[in-house]
């Protein structure tokens, strides 16, 4: 059996890469695909409970502040158990997998946001997670503001990392756009304010160039 393909997704919250990936997996299942659809940090039973203490403002209300070491290695605790339990799995299957944020995440948000730097995340990605790439990374970046602004508007509670200042989220843009520099091949960046249904457009596009080259 083929392996399977493997895309995520990534963008600041608000950028509307989570409306992209529901979009994604409607169209592959109408087409006969099997997906598997994930989160990061998230999917497993360890990645909810790990994504409660370091995403939900609830959870540093309830341990108190987590520094930015010990939030890198609980992402990747929740990553190489996705890694096992989820993706693996289901790569060789030979499905398509979805998965809403991966490594790229930590390399901008603790890498750049949090000054960690590149090398330190691509080092645990290396040891944690055997260095499994995705065949496909769509990067959604609009315009800055406005993702901030939907972003903070959004219903629910308020993550930890929203509640970071505009220069916090600029390191993390910045951070996002060295690394579609750095892997063109891999990596679709989709800028400016398009509609969702030309973004999706765009999207399948690539994704179908891909799957049947």
């Amino acid at each position: 059996m083929p392996r399977g393909f493997f895309i995520t997704f990534e963008g600041l919250d608000g950028s509307g890469k989570t409306t992209q990936l529901r979009l994604l997996h409607k169209w592959m299942a109408e087409q006969g695909y099997t997906v598997t659809t994930l989160r990061q940090p998230g999917g497993t039973k360890l990645g909810e409970g790990i994504r409660e203490l370091i995403v939900s403002s609830k959870g540093e209300a309830a341990v108190g502040p987590i520094d930015s070491f010990t939030e890198l290695a609980l992402m990747f605790a929740d990553r190489a158990q996705s890694i096992a339990e989820i993706i693996c799995p289901a790569l060789g299957r030979g499905e398509i997998v979805l998965c809403d944020r991966y490594t790229d995440s930590s390399e901008a948000y603790q890498g750049g946001g949090r000054g960690l730097g590149s090398e330190t995340i691509l080092g645990l990605h290396r040891l944690l997670c055997g260095n499994l790439q995705p065949d496909l990374t769509v990067l959604l970046l609009p315009d800055f503001n406005a993702s901030l602004a939907r972003a903070r508007r959004r219903d629910g509670d308020e993550s930890r990392f929203e509640q970071e200042h505009n220069d916090f989220f600029k390191r993390v843009w910045d951070a996002y756009k060295v690394i579609a520099a750095r892997e063109p091949g891999r990596v679709v960046l989709i800028e400016g304010n398009a509609s969702i249904e030309e973004v999706h457009a765009t999207i399948l596009e690539e994704v179908t160039t891909r799957l049947f080259s």
